[in-house]
């Protein structure tokens, strides 16, 4: 076979067998980064039911912050998402296997403790410019420019906005004065 033939080839090949794993690799990732599959470990469904009635869902801006938006970095940092996802799944299943019980206050915990801000951040942007707020705009400064020794993470403050047994919906609706 000549040299340009082989390489056409080659290519050729490298499109057909190459394209269905990009595909199934993207369709399994879509599939596995939802709540509800996210909800499908019988340990997590507690945190799934907490999470449905909290202000991450339920608001009147009308967004939703999934499950990934909290506990993985950015997807648009793609080695370290997949790193981080594939990392966390494995800790689920071996945790079903391994674990007499699962304590969900034990593991909203170590959670809120492997928190950054910049996951936080992702969605709440805005956060120095709060009408009729000043005391928020102030208390979030002291978060997004800490002094020297002073950092604070956004759960330190905002602890009890998901995954606390709550029996309704709670809507936060902005008020007018």
């Amino acid at each position: 076979m000549k040299r340009p033939m082989k390489a056409f080839f080659l290519v050729i090949l490298g499109i057909f067998l190459g394209f269905p794993v990009f595909s199934m690799t993207y369709y399994t990732m879509v599939r596995t980064s939802t709540p509800e599959f996210c909800a499908s470990c019988h340990e997590i469904q507690f945190a799934y039911n907490s999470w449905k009635t909290s202000t991450h869902v339920n608001n009147a801006q009308g967004f939703v912050a999934d499950c990934m938006d909290c506990h993985l970095p950015a997807p648009h940092d793609t080695v370290n998402f997949f790193y981080m996802k594939t990392l966390h799944g494995v800790k689920d299943v071996v945790a079903h296997f391994t674990m007499d019980a699962y304590d969900n206050s034990v593991q909203r915990e170590k959670a809120y403790a492997s928190f950054k801000n910049y996951q936080c951040l992702k969605c709440h942007r805005n956060l120095l410019h709060i009408p009729n707020k000043r005391g928020a705009m102030l208390a979030h400064r002291t978060v997004l420019y800490p002094q020297p020794g002073m950092e604070k993470k956004c759960v330190d403050c905002h602890r009890d906005l998901v995954h606390n047994k709550t029996p309704i919906y709670n809507y936060k609706q902005y008020q007018t004065y």
